[in-house]
């Protein structure tokens, strides 16, 4: 967790860590194919993140590798963790 300046151990005992997961949730199953420049998508911490295109980002997180199926959505890896604001 460099960017945070803390090890993972640390952001593991964070007291906000429920939101920081939940901040990286959105509901139902959105594809790389239906993201547009500029979108918001409220997450489960309640909170909006910001999706631009060229290259995919989320806030400030890069898309390294979009569109994993999973059993319950689809995962979208990205290079950094997101914290709420």
């Amino acid at each position: 967790m460099t960017e945070l300046n803390i090890t993972a151990e640390q952001l593991l005992a964070r007291q906000d860590l429920k939101d920081i997961l939940l901040y990286h949730v959105v509901p139902g199953k959105v594809m790389s194919a239906d993201l547009k420049d500029g979108m918001k998508a409220k997450t489960l911490a309640e909170k909006e993140v910001t999706i631009s295109l060229n290259p995919v980002k989320v806030n400030d997180a890069t898309v390294v590798t979009p569109d994993i199926a999973a059993s319950n959505g689809v995962i979208h890896v990205i290079d950094r963790v997101l914290l709420p604001k």
